[in-house]
């Protein structure tokens, strides 16, 4: 069963009214009120009865020199106060939101823009447009690009391949992702002259899952070698597990190399000093064609393009 309409609806509550009210509780005198608000005398005074016969109350007192107004009167300036008040608010809010000073962005990124390029990106939003709020999801690119198809997420930092559906999906690519190998600090092969592929063949790896892009192509490396994918292996995507099992073995893997330069910047594992040839597809930034984008989520992407641009494209 539908529910009754509220009596400012069936009245036809006016704007005018409210701000009449305010003007009223303001002014104590309706000619002062009604020029206030640029109208007539007998306009304003219309204004007013009408609306008392909504409320079925007397709200002003009339006295020989002015108004006061009823304790009726006062109950409804304090609503009419505030009523006004919240629609300047969304008034600001709206034009807020139309120049993405507010709003909600949800990002998803796979691993190696997350210590790079996104961070940086968002503190440069949120030191302009401190209102802006982002939440930040990390996983696979397939992953990701089903949440963007549910509506989860605004955008996704991430790789499209021949099964995605490139039709429904805008992408510009930022750059190319290179790997290495990485191990713990002081490990023996950090000090050889000179490492190859042959030579890690049988050292131990912690290596991605086996349905992984990075995975095949990691294996794929060394049969192009004519070799033996390694056997001695640890299965983990997760980084933190990766880095603690490194920092605890002479184990070796391989991951991005932003990623890589990150954790060795602050100590936490180091870099083997080899030309690994090893290429992931380039990534870049993921969004719906068919999804208008909020201009809060434009401005995330106009600072992700900014530092993209500084990151991957400045000159050498």
């Amino acid at each position: 069963m539908l529910e009754p309409r509220p009596w400012y609806v069936r009245t036809r509550l006016k704007t005018r009214q409210l701000l009449l009210l305010v003007a009223l509780g303001e002014e104590a005198n309706i000619h002062r009120a009604a020029d206030a608000l640029s109208m007539s005398q007998p306009a304003a005074s219309k204004l007013l009865r009408e609306l008392e016969e909504m409320v079925d109350a007397p709200l002003f007192e009339r006295l020989p020199r002015g108004m006061r107004p009823t304790l009726y009167g006062d109950v409804m300036i304090r609503h009419a106060r505030s009523v006004l008040g919240s629609l300047d608010q969304a008034r600001e809010e709206v034009l807020a939101l139309k120049s993405g000073q507010l709003g909600r962005v949800a990002i998803g990124t796979v691993t190696s823009p997350a210590v790079s390029l996104l961070p940086a990106a968002i503190a440069k939003v949120k030191r302009d447009y401190p209102g802006v709020s982002v939440s930040v999801e990390i996983d696979s690119s397939n992953l990701l690009l089903d949440s963007l198809a549910q509506d989860k997420l605004d955008l996704v930092i991430g790789r499209l391949s021949a099964e995605h559906d490139k039709l429904h999906l805008r992408y510009e690519p930022f750059a190319e992702e290179r790997t290495v190998v990485v191990t713990r600090s002081g490990h023996p092969l950090l000090e050889a002259a000179s490492s190859s592929l042959d030579a890690l063949r049988d050292a131990a790896w912690i290596v991605p899952p086996e349905q992984s892009v990075l995975r095949h192509r990691f294996e794929l490396m060394f049969q192009r070698e004519s070799l033996a994918p390694p056997s001695n292996v640890v299965e983990s995507p997760d980084l933190l597990f990766v880095t603690s099992l490194l920092a605890q073995s002479d184990m070796l893997a391989v991951i991005a190399d932003d990623v890589a330069q990150y954790y060795a910047a602050h100590g936490v594992l180091a870099i083997l000093p080899l030309d690994l040839p090893l290429r992931m597809d380039d990534f870049g930034l993921i969004t719906r064609t068919e999804r208008l984008l909020s201009p809060a989520c434009m401005q995330v992407i106009g600072a992700l393009r900014q530092v993209a641009n500084e990151l991957y494209r400045a000159p050498a």
